[in-house]
């Protein structure tokens, strides 16, 4: 992401510290960074016995509601 904020910065011609917030999330829904850990859990869950028979073939959306903009 550091390259992503470094080009955005220079592209829109604004500080890099302002990018995420002006750039990145301005369109989202919910307005903040998804959080390694929170991938991680879904991972956790869907390795789990409780998603091993009712989840299969599903495409599922971890963006903060970036798609539901």
């Amino acid at each position: 992401m550091e390259r992503q904020i470094k080009e955005q910065a220079e592209r829109h011609h604004i500080p890099e510290n302002e990018v995420i917030e002006k750039i990145m999330l301005a369109p989202a829904a919910v307005k903040r960074l998804l959080e390694p850990r929170e991938v991680a859990d879904l991972v956790v869950y869907l390795c789990s016995s409780e998603a091993a028979h009712a989840i299969t073939g599903s495409a599922l959306t971890i963006d903060c509601g970036w798609t539901a903009r």
